[in-house]
């Protein structure tokens, strides 16, 4: 049987650069010991963020408990894309996404976009968002934190990922087609259309968060076999 990552069993997990030397971010061990309220010698898992883990117990710098349990990658990759929303939306969408185990999320732009980044406020959204994937990945007891890609328009970044567009006329999800592109809420425009392969979530209209969050569950779920994907 493959190893699985820590079910929680074993006190929070917290991500550390060094499995064999722990050493414990400032504001982790924040967390840890002011919001968790966690004593010396309470247990924790640490992580290395590449499928390896071990038990620990919760010191300044964390004493091991346990051997190294290494995770196979699981396959396919997973990887969705979503045109940027306004607000804080694409925050909770990150959020989302890596409680679900995407391993890879793109930002997009499109025909339709309405949010638009210059180039200083991209860079400090992809760190905020980043550090947000890695909360989340602590919180839902990942193995890995998902690789955010830079904000870029979504043909460019399709003919470099072979990515299929989420359209109400596509073909029901499926494994061969892990890399999945959320539009705006006005719909993709008909030129990102033309040739593209299309993936459909359904007959309801998605407001782009949902969307997102939904492709990203029916592939999950698909890759950890929990669903049958009508193949012959």
């Amino acid at each position: 049987m493959a190893a699985r990552p820590p079910d929680g069993t074993n006190g929070p997990h917290v991500f550390v650069e060094d499995l064999e030397h722990p050493q414990l971010s400032a504001d982790d061990a924040h967390h840890l010991q002011r919001v968790l309220r966690l004593r010396p010698g309470d247990p924790i898992t640490i992580c290395d963020g590449a499928y390896a883990w071990r038990s620990a117990v919760f010191e300044s710098s964390p004493s091991i408990t346990g051997d190294i349990v290494r995770v196979s990658p699981p396959s396919p990759r997973i990887t969705i894309g979503f045109v940027v929303p306004k607000g804080d939306r694409p925050s909770w969408i990150v959020q989302k996404l890596t409680e679900l185990g995407v391993d890879e999320i793109h930002l997009l732009t499109s025909q339709r976009s309405v949010v638009k980044w210059n180039s200083d406020k991209a860079d400090r959204q992809l760190q905020r968002l980043q550090r947000i994937a890695r909360e989340a990945a602590m919180q839902s007891r990942q193995v890995r934190i998902p690789e955010i890609k830079a904000i870029r328009d979504v043909q460019l970044a399709a003919a470099d990922s072979g990515a299929a567009l989420t359209h109400r006329t596509g073909s029901r999800p499926s494994l061969k087609q892990s890399v999945l592109y959320v539009g705006p809420e006005g719909g993709w425009d008909n030129s990102e259309l033309v040739g593209m392969p299309t993936i459909n979530l359904g007959s309801s209209v998605l407001r782009s968060e949902t969307a997102a969050v939904t492709a990203a569950a029916a592939l999950s779920l698909l890759r950890e076999d929990l669903l049958d994907n009508h193949s012959p």
